[in-house]
């Protein structure tokens, strides 16, 4: 049965109304639930605004590097951003396997030393591509034997996709800050890496890598003093910031830079119809009655724009033209 309140008690919920006190003990409760739980041993330190930077700039990095690898290994590799995360440096290395492709490398003017991680199967199928000794249209061969350690030939080839891979990532730097990154060496053996404390907090980039039918995993592994120099980069605000001080060797560069893209510069001497059996008996030495004469300027074309309107000459025994006018319709 349910119980039945006296006159006393319903009394006595009311006062306890009126006096807030039944208020206060679920304000007391809703308190508690906004504690959160915290690891120490994975750090946060870069807000999310920084880590969404870090995505674009390893997104650019995933890019040019299939671009790169493909053209290297002669093969389709597609290479993707999967995670970044924020973890200590003894967990970035108990979570890569005790036998693997470590190049280590420094990018001044910052600190720290950044580790590329490649797992040792990739490793093996590279080096069989780079020799030519594999065809990935074969499902059957892309099985690679496993192995505990890398000849001295084999690292010779490996190292030049490390060293290619870290230009890519001095590269990608360059519109938040200028890198002069340098290879360091090699190196197989994690747990015998003492670069970095075993606490101090890192970021862990991992990039999937597809070639054929194999999927792999790249990591890049960047100590946290690396970005302390820059942070305030990091913000989007710096970083598309429109208030740059204008600057004169970015203009040069950028017009160098337009002077080297070819363009085809087209003339149009006339125009003239005639019936399809005609054309087809075409040869060499016929004439055609174009709708033009021959003192009359003629139409040039960029790109398919109209551009100026020349006069056709000679110089030094060659086929020339002149600029004359601009024309109408043509655009900057």
């Amino acid at each position: 049965m349910d119980q039945v309140l006296t006159q006393q008690e319903i009394d006595s919920l009311l006062n306890a109304m009126n006096n807030g006190e039944i208020v206060e003990e679920k304000a007391e409760k809703e308190e508690e639930l906004k504690v959160k739980s915290y690891d120490f041993r994975r750090p946060t330190k870069l807000p999310k605004e920084y880590v969404n930077t870090l995505h674009m700039i390893f997104e650019d990095f995933s890019k040019v590097s299939s671009n790169v690898l493909s053209t290297l290994l002669r093969s389709t590799i597609n290479l993707n951003l999967a995670s970044i995360e924020q973890v200590s440096y003894d967990e970035f290395i108990h979570s890569v396997p005790r036998f693997t492709l470590l190049g280590l490398f420094h990018s001044e003017p910052l600190k720290g030393i950044q580790i590329l991680e490649i797992n040792p199967q990739l490793c093996m199928l590279i080096v069989e591509l780079l020799c030519g000794g594999v065809d990935i249209g074969k499902q059957d061969n892309l099985f690679v034997k496993a192995k505990d350690s890398f000849t001295d030939i084999e690292l010779i080839l490996l190292k030049e996709i490390v060293v290619e891979m870290t230009k890519i990532y001095e590269n990608v730097w360059k519109d938040i800050i200028e890198l002069q990154t340098e290879f360091d060496e090699l190196d197989s053996n994690p747990q015998l890496l003492q670069n970095m404390s075993p606490n101090e907090p890192v970021v862990m980039i991992t990039f999937t890598v597809r070639i054929g039918g194999i999927d792999s995993f790249i990591n890049i592994c960047v100590p946290y003093v690396f970005f302390e120099g820059l942070t305030d980069k990091l913000s989007f605000h710096n970083w598309f910031d429109s208030n740059q001080e204008y600057s004169a060797n970015d203009e040069r560069n950028l017009k160098q830079s337009m002077n080297n893209i070819p363009l085809d510069l087209q003339v149009v001497l006339g125009e003239s119809e005639i019936e399809l059996s005609n054309f087809l008996h075409l040869e060499p030495g016929d004439i055609l009655k174009l709708d033009s004469k021959i003192n009359e300027p003629l139409d040039s074309y960029v790109g398919g724009s109209p551009y100026y309107s020349v006069k056709l000459g000679k110089k030094n025994n060659q086929i020339a033209i002149e600029l004359i006018d601009k024309l109408e319709g043509e655009t900057q």
